[in-house]
């Protein structure tokens, strides 16, 4: 009975944590200058980050230049004890303009403790990829498509096997790439904004 009573209360605990980070986002029915502002706010952020990621992971702006489209969110709230969930609102770019907004929620199950922010951009290489990309409703990473994990080689380039995938995708943090993760369940779906 304790060990459910913990359990539930884990839970419940990092629920609550990825909810806190959902309270600061725009409501659906915010007035449209409270979504200008929200929409210019995230197109900052995902200009930032990928200046970021071209000037830490080398080959990644030329792999972006290759991208059909790219998706990008700056900043995801990720928080966990024992049951976790990841939460962010992000943009899509494609030929250098902003296509759509989206948001991503994810949740894993395992020994897991505290919180963090990191940046996660997916890079759609081929049309095909993209395109259902697109014409989903609600998108889910290893059900609708695989997505690949950016991997640097030894000499601080881009592995040449991950670029060759169909989408690529990257997890930044303060301390740069992250490696050995998996993008799997994750769920992104459209915004209106």
């Amino acid at each position: 009975m304790k060990r459910r009573t913990f359990l539930s209360a884990s839970a419940g605990l990092a629920l609550g944590s990825v909810a806190v980070g959902a309270c600061t986002t725009t409501k659906p029915d915010a007035p449209p200058s409270d979504k200008a502002a929200r929409r210019r706010e995230l197109d900052s952020g995902v200009d930032a980050t990928l200046q970021r990621l071209y000037g830490s992971v080398n080959g990644s702006r030329d792999l972006a230049n290759r991208a059909r489209g790219i998706l990008v969110f700056p900043r995801t709230l990720q928080a966990g004890l024992i049951v976790g969930g990841e939460y962010g609102d992000g943009a899509l770019r494609s030929g250098g303009a902003t296509r759509g907004y989206y948001r991503l929620i994810s949740g894993s199950v395992g020994w897991q403790i505290g919180a963090q922010s990191k940046s996660v951009i997916l890079m759609f290489l081929t049309q095909e990829a993209y395109e259902k990309f697109l014409r989903s409703e609600g998108w889910t990473a290893g059900v609708d498509a695989t997505v690949a994990v950016a991997k640097v080689g030894a000499s601080g380039v881009l592995d040449t096997n991950t670029a060759q995938q169909p989408i690529v995708g990257f997890v930044l943090t303060n301390a740069g790439l992250m490696a050995g993760l998996s993008f799997e369940g994750s769920k992104i779906s459209k915004l209106d904004l």
